[in-house]
């Protein structure tokens, strides 16, 4: 009910309504005006003429014709009413016992209660009536009982209330049922835009058959989606194409080099360089698999390989692998997690965005400092926040960092290739949660997700995972992250190339 009255639509009804509701209500108005107003302007000029005849019987027969006059009349008119007074308003003869007290315009007219002997009983019916002084100092008051045109003027304007109310209802009624179709309708779209900005770029606005200008609206719509659709897709595959195309060669030229800098024919610089090569051919491949996931991403592809994931286990994972290299950069991380916390989601996904914003806080936050590792499940709403004591991001750069390819250090000086807060973006989206950039001192990432199952805390089997080392900022440290700290840990040395691009796949 609260989005009909919010319609465009019912509220232009309501203007239509009012404006009816007007017109009908200056028609009915016109004609009571017509009929009362014609039936008392009658009885007011019966009243003057029968005045004009009486005072032309007292000029030409004198007090005594005038009074058997009366007499006559009020014998045989039982709705006149008559009354010959004195000066002092004494009355003389008719068929008022005084001078009525009543109220009194400016022309004489006087309007009173009469009492009436009906077969009910006694009555008090309305009366108007018109005084006229004659020669002599003598006062005639003449009217009529008018109780059957009160009577009348009631009943027009009770039919009058009664019509302009029916009406005003029956508009309502029909600007309600108008409405609610509209929105309906309206509605429908609104569905489909939304399912199609979060990702279902198949969705279609449905159409009722009936070919009225919303149907028209449908199918343009419907066609411009389809265009849409069709570059948008034709965007992606040529994005596939060239990242598969040159991620080949340069997956080749990399481990050609490794190949070169694992010989003993090279000297010591030459070696240096073709480990910065090498460097160089991980960032490119980097930067391709990163494009080639978010394309992945934002195409739903990964939606069929959902399963219930446990986020007090992933945070608790990515605290305890990145612990070691927050150490090492001075810092300190702290974790808080609350009661088991159960999604639907894609872990390996959820496990790179939150190590992603992770990294980027050690990375940005100076020594000595500390990052900030939380989870809770207020009202239902999981939610996981990371808050650093860095830098942070300046207000208006917030929605912009999330895009791709943008960087703050404008001249590209320090490492990264701008696509590690697109990523988190875009599996935040997969799954359906709000991705949050605030904080006033340092910066504060918050991922709130829809819906969850949640618990006591529940104690959970250890599995043993393969140790290595990775090196960062000039040291080595130790982490458990099961082959996939090559995306996640720039720096990060694995036992062979192979492994590299094991863990690499893992996230195509």
């Amino acid at each position: 009910m609260h989005k009909l009255l919010k319609s465009s639509q019912f509220r232009l009804s309501l203007v239509y309504l009012c404006i009816f509701g007007a017109s009908v209500l200056l028609l009915l108005a016109f004609l009571y005006w017509a009929t009362v107003g014609y039936m008392a302007r009658q009885t007011e000029a019966t009243i003057d003429a029968e005045i004009q005849g009486l005072a032309e019987q007292y000029r030409r027969l004198g007090l005594t014709g005038l009074s058997a006059l009366l007499a006559e009349r009020t014998r045989f008119n039982a709705s006149s009413v008559y009354l010959l007074t004195d000066s002092r308003l004494t009355p003389l003869i008719g068929n008022l016992g005084l001078w009525p007290e009543g109220t009194t315009d400016e022309h004489d007219w006087l309007s009173f209660r009469l009492p009436v002997a009906t077969e009910a009983g006694p009555e008090m019916h309305l009366a108007r009536a018109r005084r006229f002084r004659l020669h002599g100092d003598f006062h005639l008051l003449v009217g009529r009982d008018v109780q059957e045109l009160a009577e009348v003027e009631s009943l027009l304007r009770r039919a009058l209330t009664w019509g302009l109310g029916i009406t005003c209802l029956l508009g309502l009624i029909g600007a309600i049922m108008m409405s609610r179709s509209a929105v309906a309708r309206i509605d429908s779209i609104n569905q489909t835009t939304r399912s199609i900005m979060a990702g279902e770029l198949h969705r279609r606005v449905p159409t009722s058959g009936s070919d009225d200008d919303f149907d028209e609206l449908a199918e343009n719509l419907n066609a411009m989606l389809d265009r849409i659709e069709q570059l948008m897709e034709d965007v992606r595959r040529v994005s596939d194409n060239i990242a598969h195309d040159l991620r080949t060669p340069l997956m080749r030229l990399r481990n050609y080099l490794d190949m070169l800098a694992n010989g003993r024919s090279l000297a010591h610089e030459d070696t240096e360089t073709v480990r910065i090569a090498i460097g160089e051919a991980d960032g490119l491949l980097t930067a391709f698999n990163a494009l080639l996931r978010i394309a992945r991403l934002e195409a739903d592809q990964r939606r069929q390989r959902f399963a219930t994931v446990c986020l007090d286990e992933l945070v608790d994972d990515i605290a305890e692998y990145y612990e070691p290299l927050a150490e090492e950069s001075g810092l300190t991380l702290e974790v808080a997690t609350g009661p088991a916390v159960e999604i639907s989601g894609d872990r390996d996904l959820l496990f790179q965005a939150l190590a992603n914003v992770v990294d980027n806080a050690i990375k940005y936050t100076p020594s000595p400092g500390h990052v900030e590792l939380r989870l809770s499940n207020q009202d239902q709403t999981p939610t996981i926040e990371v808050e650093d004591s860095g830098p942070g991001i300046a207000h208006e750069a917030r929605d912009r960092v999330l895009k791709r390819f943008v960087r703050l250090d404008e001249s590209r000086t320090t490492p990264g290739n701008g696509l590690g807060l697109s990523l988190v973006a875009a599996v935040a989206k997969l799954h359906r949660a709000k991705l949050e950039l605030t904080g006033e001192r340092g910066l504060l990432v918050k991922m709130l997700f829809t819906s969850a199952t949640s618990g006591p805390p529940a104690t959970r089997p250890v599995e043993p995972k393969p140790w290595h080392t990775h090196s960062r900022t000039g040291g080595d440290a130790a982490c458990r992250t099961g082959g996939r700290c090559a995306e996640l840990i720039p720096g990060c040395t694995l036992p062979s190339p192979g492994a590299a691009n094991t863990g690499l796949s893992a996230f195509k």
